[in-house]
This record gives structure tokens, sequence and C-alpha cells, in this order.
């Protein structure tokens, strides 16, 4: 077995497949975004390791699905705990791999993760069958596991993230291939070390390791898979999409997003701009981020003043030290990307009102712009760095006009003291969700998903769950059983 130590532990770089762990012809570099230096060489899948995972887990589907909900729920129950028991391993390798700050690993991130399996397990087992009479027939809706699907995650937060997917999928009864972000791959090979220590059958979980082009487009064309889900571009979510329907396979995608943060000048101001400020936080690399300021004309500048100073308070740095509040960006090519639209930006005329540059290694400034126009590319386009731009509106039909001139519509953030302006706005958003005086509050039961090039389905809770099954109805026709 081939691994590498990160962060003081060892991991695995081969694949996880049936319960062993498989070599690769072909390996490749992961490097940490902390000093840009290689942390491990490891295992890039392609047609032969995408068809070897899916075959183990069509053939571990059966078993898997009779253990029942509840049978099921005590596996996942038990990885929840040992989850929660290897935190600081867990954070310490994300941390080195992805640059998250390792303080929000330890205390927030990683407990989530265990908490998706644990909130899963339970609605699996608890699920509750329609149950009604129609027609002289008693009628009942009954899940079915689906089989195997496919989890494709990104690569910021990438151990929590996979959890978001793979957690509904084992309750519902499918066997999982997990393809983690080629750029940070490692924490997802740990979780396959925790599902064989919490003893799941070979084959229930497996971790294909690749590139998008080679492992992944190898598994979401393999005809034994039922399911698909993926987080991730647009552009790959529409390579997938073909994919999944030369095999009629469901498939759900969370596709980035443009977030507004609306502002109103009956909002409380110091809160609304350090919440603005936030939205640079983990460098800006978050799906959910509202990265359009929007604020009404009569407290722009009162706002301004207030959000610049929260920013002045942001400590660039390493992940690992306490005082950083901006990590790096992941990559070399993703920092090219990001500096790539704010040059554009510039150039196009938009008005750079702070930042804009490299800070050293794969740090950047956080970075505002006033745009142009609206319709300016730094608007319309999911930069995924810390880059926010600042507009202003007059009343609230400007605020949603402008909130929903984008093609996207994952999520958005209101600042009000108004209940009735709250629930007008928060309506008229066009978003899978949207927060009112808050952020990144999410209860598991909720749905959650995007909208217009966003996203296309729901997760969370039961939506997730009936994803990952097929739905059933078994009528009987009264008077004829006992």
């Amino acid at each position: 077995m081939s691994s590498a130590t990160v962060a003081g532990h060892e991991v695995s770089t081969d694949h996880w497949i049936g319960g062993e762990r498989v070599a690769g012809d072909e390996r490749f570099e992961v490097i940490t975004p902390i000093d840009g230096s290689v942390i491990a060489r490891v295992a890039a899948g392609g047609a032969r390791e995408a068809d070897l995972a899916v075959a183990a887990a069509h053939a571990a589907a059966p078993a898997w699905a009779a253990l029942g909900a509840t049978g099921r729920a005590t596996l996942l129950a038990r990885l929840a705990d040992l989850i929660d028991q290897n935190v600081e391993r867990l954070a310490a390798v994300e941390c080195a791999d992805m640059a998250m700050l390792l303080e929000s690993l330890r205390l927030r991130v990683i407990h989530r993760a265990a908490a998706n399996f644990r909130n899963y397990a339970e609605l699996a087992a608890t699920y509750e069958e329609r149950d009604w009479r129609s027609k002289g027939t008693w009628n009942r809706v009954q899940r079915m596991p689906a089989g195997p699907a496919a989890v494709i995650t990104p690569w910021n937060a990438p151990f929590m993230l996979s959890t978001w997917k793979v957690a509904p999928a084992l309750a519902a009864g499918c066997p999982v291939v997990l393809k983690p972000a080629e750029w940070s791959p490692l924490s997802c090979s740990l979780l396959a070390d925790l599902t064989a220590q919490a003893g799941f059958p070979p084959g229930v979980f497996n971790v294909l390791q690749g590139t998008g082009e080679q492992a992944g487009a190898a598994l979401v064309a393999h005809p034994l898979l039922r399911r698909i889900s993926f987080t991730g571009s647009p552009e790959t979510a529409r390579e997938i999409g073909v994919a999944a329907a030369r095999n009629l396979v469901p498939f759900t995608g969370e596709l980035g997003g443009k977030g507004p943060l609306i502002v109103f000048e009956d909002a409380d101001l110091d809160a609304a701009a350090a919440k603005a400020a936030g939205q640079y936080d983990d460098a800006g690399q978050v799906c959910l981020a509202g990265t359009r300021l929007l604020v009404q004309e009569s407290v722009r500048d009162e706002f301004l003043k207030r959000f610049h100073a929260a920013v002045d308070r942001h400590v660039l740095g390493d992940p690992r030290a306490p005082e950083t509040t901006v990590s790096p960006l992941i990559h070399p090519a993703h920092l090219a990307r990001v500096d790539g639209f704010v040059k554009r930006a510039v150039a196009a005329g938009d008005r750079l009102v702070r930042g804009g540059r490299p800070a050293g290694g794969l740090l950047y400034e956080p970075t505002l712009f006033e745009p142009r126009t609206n319709d300016s590319e730094i608007v319309q386009r999911e930069v995924f760095g810390p880059v926010l731009t600042f507009q202003t509106f007059a009343d609230e039909a400007e605020a949603i006009a402008l909130s929903n001139s984008t093609p996207y519509g994952l999520s958005g953030i209101v600042y009000t003291s108004s209940m009735g302006r709250a629930d007008r706005v928060g309506r008229a958003v066009r978003a899978g969700v949207v927060w009112v005086n808050t952020f990144l509050v999410r209860d598991l039961t909720a749905p959650f998903g995007g909208i217009g090039i966003s996203g296309l389905g729901r997760e969370g809770g039961n939506y997730a769950l009936d994803f990952y099954s097929d739905l059933k109805t078994l009528q009987i026709l009264e008077g004829s059983v006992r």
C-alpha cells in the first residue's frame, strides 16, 4: 500500500475499492496551498478502476439493501462516532490539503460531517410510509434503494461536502463510489479507512481518485450506476448530464452561485457590514457566499465605512495560525483564474475599490469592485475567490431586480429589521435558500439546491433520501388478504 505522511498523519494514496486498497498505474501530485510543496502522489484512476469500483458497489447492493434502514443506521452511527473521535487527524490533513482554517475545521466543519451521518441514519430509520385507502384498495408508498450511486465532490471543504451526499445515499441503501476532487483528495481517503473501522461490508463505500476527465468521465458513463450526484461547475454538470441521460440515470447537481447580499436602510449596518466582510472567509471559496453586495443608496457611505473597517481587520496567512482569517487559494491554477477575472474587470472599466493583487504564495487580497454595469463579467460570473462587487439600489423593486439578474440562483442574504420586508424580498429572490440577518445556518432536514444554472434537484433531509430511492406504490385489494 502506498501512503504519504501529511501533517504528521499517514494517509493512503491508493484507491479504496471493494474493501481493499488498489494501486493505480499512474499517479498525480497533490500540493499544499500553504507553501506550494508536494505532499502526496496519489493514484490516478481511469476506466479500469471505475469499472472495478462500480462492480464492487453493484455486488454489495443486495446485502446492503437487505440490512434495512435500522441495520444501516447502526453502522452509520458508528461511523459518525469515529469521525468525532478523529477530528484532530481529519482537520490537520484537510487543512494541509486545501488550506481551510484549522480552527474552523476542528470546531465546526468535521463535526458537521459526523452530524450528516447521524441525521440521515435517523431520518431513514424513522421514515413513515404514506398509508391510505382509495377505490377499494389499501395503498402504501415504499422506498426501495436505487442501487450504486456515484458521488463527485468539489475541492472546497471536501470531507464535509462528501458526507453531505454520501450519508443519505448510504442511509437510503445505495452503495457509493466517491470521486473526490484531484486538488484535495486526502481526507476522503481517511473516510474510507473509517468506514472499514466501523465495519462497513466491502464494496458499500469506495473511493476512486483521479481527474474529472479520466476517472470522473469513466465513472458517470458506467451502465451499472443508478444515481449520480455532483457538486461543481455548470460546465462540468452539462457533460455529466449527457452521460446520465444516455443511461437514463437520475442526476442531481449543486453548481455554484453568485449570491446577492442585500442591505436595506433599516438594517443593523454593523452586523450587515461584518457579515459582508465575512464573505472573504476561506478566501471566498464558498459557493453560498454573498458575493454581490447590494446596498440601499441612502446608507451607502455609512455601510462602506463599516465594511472597510471590518475588512481591514482580516489577517491573511497560514491557515494553521489562530490569528489568520483569510487563507490561501487552493492551487496556482485557481489563483491565476481569480486574478484573470480581476484583470479583465479593470480592463473593462469596472472600478477597483480595494485589493486586486496576489499577496504572496497563494494568498490574494480581499478585493472589491464597483462594476461599470450590471452586465459586467465580474457581476455575472462566479469568481470563487475573495472578490466582491458593490452596487446600490433605490427601493425593494430594484433590489429584487438586481438580485435576480444573473443566471445563478443558489443563495441570497437579506439584512432588514422589517418582518414584512423580510417576507416580501425573501419570497421574491430566486434562490434555493435565502437567509435574513444571518448566514450559513442550516437545518439538515430542509431542502437544499439551486435555481437556474446553480443546480438540478434538491438535497437535504427526506429530499435526499427520496433521490437515492425508487418510490413504489403497493396496492392491495381490500378484503382480499388477512
